[in-house]
C-alpha cells in the first residue's frame, strides 16, 4: 500500500496509483475549521503567529481523517504584509485579511520593503515547517503562496493596479518581477524547511478579470517565473485559479505546474476534455461541504473521479463552520472498495448546476 506522500507524488507525475489522492493543500485553500479547532484545542487568530501552535493545527486535519497531506500558512497575507501592507488577524471564524495597501500605483513600486524571511510570519511559516518535517511522518508537507497577480494586488490598491496593467505596463512589469522574485525566494526557502510540493493559488489572476490577452501576458508570465525559479525539480507544484476557463483553457495549459487545480465553477469533464492529460485537482463543492450532508459529499466525490480529476481536493478554502464529518466524507469515499463505490450515485449535471447557483 502506498504512504500518502507516495499517493500525492505519483498522482502529480502521471504515475500509477492504487486510488486518487485527498488533499487540501492550505493557504488560499484552508482546511481549518471550528470543529478541528475544538478538537485540537488551537484556534485562531494565535495559530497564525505562533510556529508551534500552526503546525499542531495542521497536523490536527490529517490525525483527524479529514485530509492525506498537511499544509501552511492558513491565509493569504503573509506575503502581503512582507512587503508592507496591514493585515488584520482575523478572528476564530475568519481569515486574516489586509486593511491598508502599501502603496495605490504600481509606479511607486520601488518604495516597497522586500520581504524577509527571517522575521514575522514569514519565518513563522518557515518554523512550522521545520516542525513538521521534524515528524518524519510518511505525509506530503504543502507550503502555500500566494500566486503573482494576488500578492500584487493585495500589496498595490487593486482599482489602479489592474487599469495600469493596461496603462503602464512597463511599470506593471517591473511591479510583478519584483513581487515575483520575492515569491521565489519564499518558495525556496519553505522547500529548504521541509515542504514536499508547493501550491501556489492565485484568485484574483482569472481569465474572467483580465481576460485572455491579459491572462497569458501578467498571470501564465510571472506564474511560470515563480514555477521555473523553484531550485529543486523534484518538488511538486500545484497551481489553483478561480472562476470559469472556458476563455482560457489554452493560456491554462501552458503554466507550469505539475496539477491545475480549479473551484466549484469548472466542471471536471470539461477541463479534462479541454486539458489533455494534464494532471487535474478539485474540486468537491466547498458550498456542499459547509451546508450539505455526508451523502451530498460522496456523491460529489464520485462526480469528480468520474469527471476526470486526479487528485481530489476541495474546489476552494473551506468555510469555518463546516461539520467535519462532511469533509471526513471525501476520504471516506475515496477510501471504500471499488464494489461499494460503484453503489454510491453519482449526482446528475442539473444537480450540479443548481448547486453551482447556490
Amino acid at each position: 500500500m502506498l504512504t500518502e506522500k507516495e499517493r500525492l507524488d505519483r498522482a502529480l507525475h502521471h504515475e500509477e496509483v492504487d486510488r486518487p489522492p485527498c488533499i487540501c493543500p492550505g493557504g488560499m485553500m484552508n482546511m481549518v475549521t471550528t470543529d478541528l479547532m475544538d478538537i485540537s484545542g488551537i484556534t485562531w487568530p494565535e495559530a497564525h503567529t505562533d510556529a508551534e501552535m500552526m503546525a499542531k493545527l495542521a497536523l490536527a486535519s490529517y490525525e483527524q481523517g479529514c485530509f492525506e497531506n498537511v499544509g501552511v500558512p492558513f491565509c493569504m497575507t503573509v506575503e502581503a504584509e512582507a512587503m508592507g501592507a496591514e493585515v488584520t488577524m482575523g478572528t476564530r471564524n475568519f481569515e486574516p485579511h489586509v486593511t491598508a495597501y502599501a502603496a495605490n500605483s504600481v509606479k511607486d513600486w520601488r518604495t516597497l520593503s522586500r520581504a524577509d524571511m527571517n522575521k514575522g510570519r514569514a519565518k513563522v511559516v518557515l518554523d512550522a515547517i521545520r516542525i513538521l518535517k521534524a515528524k518524519n511522518l510518511d505525509v506530503p508537507i504543502i507550503g502555500n503562496l500566494v500566486g503573482p497577480i494576488s500578492t500584487a494586488s493585495s500589496v498595490v490598491d487593486p482599482v489602479p493596479f489592474y487599469k495600469e496593467l493596461r496603462k503602464c505596463r512597463t511599470e506593471a512589469h517591473e511591479f510583478m518581477t519584483f513581487v515575483t522574485e520575492q515569491l521565489i525566494e519564499f518558495a525556496n526557502a519553505m522547500i529548504e524547511a521541509g515542504a514536499d510540493v508547493i501550491a501556489i493559488s492565485d484568485p484574483s489572476g482569472t481569465g474572467e478579470i483580465l481576460g485572455p490577452k491579459f491572462f497569458e501576458e501578467y498571470a501564465v508570465k510571472y506564474l511560470n517565473m515563480l514555477l521555473d525559479g523553484i531550485e529543486n525539480k523534484h518538488t511538486g507544484t500545484i497551481v489553483h485559479i478561480c472562476g470559469q476557463m472556458r476563455s482560457v483553457y489554452k493560456q491554462i495549459d501552458m503554466v507550469h505546474a505539475d496539477a491545475l487545480s480549479f473551484d466549484a465553477v469548472v466542471p471536471m469533464k470539461e477541463a479534462r476534455a479541454n486539458l489533455g492529460d494534464r494532471v487535474l485537482m478539485g474540486n468537491v463543492s466547498t458550498f456542499a461541504l459547509e451546508f450539505g450532508d455526508e451523502e451530498r459529499v460522496e456523491k460529489l466525490t464520485k462526480f469528480c473521479v468520474r469527471g476526470g480529476s486526479d487528485i481530489i481536493a476541495p474546489a476552494c478554502g473551506l468555510g469555518t463552520r463546516s461539520p467535519i464529518t462532511n469533509i471526513q466524507a471525501i476520504l471516506k469515499t475515496l477510501k471504500m472498495d471499488a464494489e461499494e463505490f460503484d453503489k454510491v450515485e453519482t449526482i446528475t449535471e442539473l444537480e450540479e448546476e443548481e448547486m453551482k447557483d447556490a
